[in-house]
């Protein structure tokens, strides 16, 4: 048992990715069905996407890396979240196999917020560091190759496999976030959904609409909750489902298009793995320096939302 602390804040301090093993282009996609790379690309940004591998094993490798990068063995880790929208069994959880392939001996749990579910999953991570845990591994992992229809062209051309992982861990002061909102529409339930059993089933153009407005009006919360403007803002990370929903976003936000992060060019839609993932590219290339203000905002099925404002770097110094 640990004890509350309510001074204590938290800091990302290792990430790690892992992508399906095979890569589908959209050439290969107009190969088996009525559409084209052209298409493809001025619709989505998408230019190709990853599939394959469990979602306990890709969860696995990023999470490895994420405790490599942070420096700590499997013992040191107190709780395991894992958000994902496609467990790979209905019972147990995905998350007890991920917790036992990584050698872990804490607590385990999977977190279904569909694609805002890395964002859910983080705030919830950094709750537990209040309660006096020490440190929290999150991960989004996907393989949503498996609930995709491949014969239907809307929804074939957006979806591919993947994870990523961050360890967040307490410290004294107030931490690395400043501010985060989380949002639900149930009455949406029918704009995007999969039965079980089932392939996914979307309405585009709704889920468009809606998808804007959810993902501002959710980071605009944030950013009030934070105490900061839109003009703070350093880089946002959104959720990687396609590249004119990330433009729309951002021009209601007034943030100009060349701070959003984007890598769903080569992934395609990873839900709840695509913001891991896109945060993991931004601190690998070096673009993120320390003192940055990152917004990390996405949207999801159900409908859910969820956005989060993260101070990179040393927070307390």
């Amino acid at each position: 048992m640990s004890e509350i602390n309510e001074n204590s804040g938290g800091r990302i301090t290792g990430w790690g990715i892992a992508l399906g093993s095979e890569t589908i282009t959209n050439d290969d996609l107009a190969s088996r069905m009525d559409t084209s790379n052209e298409w493809i690309l001025e619709r989505t940004g998408i230019q190709e996407r990853r599939i394959g591998g469990s979602t306990a094993g890709l969860a696995v490798q990023a999470g490895q890396d994420a405790l490599d990068m942070a420096g700590y063995k499997a013992e040191d880790i107190d709780l395991l979240i894992l958000a994902t929208t496609t467990p790979d069994d209905q019972i147990p959880a995905t998350s007890g196999v991920v917790q036992h392939e990584l050698g872990l001996t804490c607590g385990a749990m999977d977190l279904n917020a569909a694609c805002s579910g890395f964002v859910y999953s983080l705030v919830t991570g950094f709750g537990f560091l209040k309660l006096g845990y020490k440190r929290v591994l999150v991960i989004g992992s996907e393989t949503l190759s498996r609930v995709t229809d491949w014969e239907d062209r809307s929804t074939a051309i957006l979806f591919g496999d993947g994870a990523g992982a961050v360890v967040i861990e307490a410290e004294a002061g107030t931490g690395c976030l400043l501010g985060w909102n989380l949002g639900c529409e149930g009455s949406l339930r029918d704009i995007l959904y999969a039965e079980v059993g089932g392939k996914i089933v979307m309405a585009g153009r709704e889920v468009f609409r809606k998808a804007v407005i959810a993902m501002t009006e959710s980071a605009k919360s944030s950013i009030a909750a934070a105490g900061l403007s839109s003009d703070d803002i350093s880089y946002v990370i959104p959720h990687q489902a396609n590249i004119r929903i990330i433009e729309s976003a951002m021009k209601r936000l007034g943030i100009a298009q060349n701070r959003a992060v984007s890598v769903l060019q080569k992934t395609g839609n990873t839900s709840s793995a695509s913001i891991p993932i896109a945060l993991s590219e931004a601190l690998n290339d070096g673009r993120v320096k320390s003192g940055d203000i990152l917004l990390l905002v996405g949207f999801g099925a159900g409908m859910t939302s969820a956005s989060a404002i993260i101070q990179w770097g040393e927070t307390n110094e």
